[in-house]
């Protein structure tokens, strides 16, 4: 189906269960297991400084924008084959809407 405006507050308790154990959203913040978000949107794969990529992400070359996200988070290691992200996915469309809008509002 494709992207559509999710609530930005269920997509931040999303945030809060799901990713904040790996990312962070500030530029003032580092990276942790996974990079930090900030600028996500307009950014190719594999672009944040300091984070050491699997070249499978630095060759995807996917600009981050609502729809390639909704595709990537429905299931990153199908998206992107040898990443090394460990995150199963949001498999429903709604969550991945609110945890989008949210990643908009907030990086």
């Amino acid at each position: 189906m494709g992207f559509s405006d999710g609530d930005e507050k269920k997509g931040a308790g999303l945030f809060k269960t799901r990713c904040a154990q790996c990312h962070t959203l500030t530029a003032s913040e580092g990276n942790k297991v996974g990079p930090n978000l900030h600028g996500l949107f307009g950014r190719k794969s594999g672009q944040v400084a300091g984070f050491d990529y699997t070249d499978a992400n630095k060759k995807k070359g996917v600009v981050w924008k609502e729809d390639s996200l909704f595709d990537y988070l429905e299931n990153p290691k199908k998206f992107i084959p040898g990443t090394k992200m460990a995150f199963g996915g949001l498999k429903k469309e709604k969550d991945r809407n609110d945890l989008i809008t949210y990643l908009r509002a907030n990086t």
